[in-house]
């Protein structure tokens, strides 16, 4: 074999070390493509129900705060009508009672003067050593 022959050789298990090489890397790449497709498609078909169950509690969400909506209006509406009728009562009623009420307690008064012109006797009493003693006891002692 001559020099030539032997390179040539050399080459061509070279050639073919490396096209083995290369294969077994695109054999390993052609699996993980594939495991990462079969990925994909599983959390596709996992991803598709979720979303269409979140898309339903948004669409369910949504009808709700419509409804909360419709009754804060509601309660903002009946909550004007007890002002203005409060404001009715109080301009129809108020002024009227106030002037019953400043009449009675005048003629409370007058009446009430009458019967106390004369204050009453209020009995005295002494604190000895923190009890309430009547003033008759209170010279029986000192005397």
């Amino acid at each position: 074999m001559t020099g030539g022959e032997v390179a040539g050789i050399l080459v061509a298990v070279f050639w073919a070390i490396l096209v083995s090489f290369l294969a077994v890397v695109l054999v390993r790449l052609a699996q993980t493509l594939k495991a990462t497709t079969k990925l994909v498609a599983d959390v596709t078909d996992q991803a598709v129900p979720l979303l269409a169950d979140a898309s339903a509690t948004v669409r369910s969400a949504q009808t709700q705060l419509d409804r909360v909506d419709a009754i804060a209006s509601d309660v903002q509406e009946v909550t004007s009508n007890a002002s203005a009728l409060s404001t009715t009562v109080a301009s129809t009623f108020g002024g009227p009672l106030v002037k019953v009420a400043a009449f009675g307690y005048g003629v409370r008064k007058a009446l009430g003067r009458d019967r106390q012109d004369t204050p009453p006797a209020r009995e005295r009493r002494t604190v000895i050593v923190g009890r309430t003693v009547p003033s008759a006891r209170r010279r029986k002692q000192k005397g």
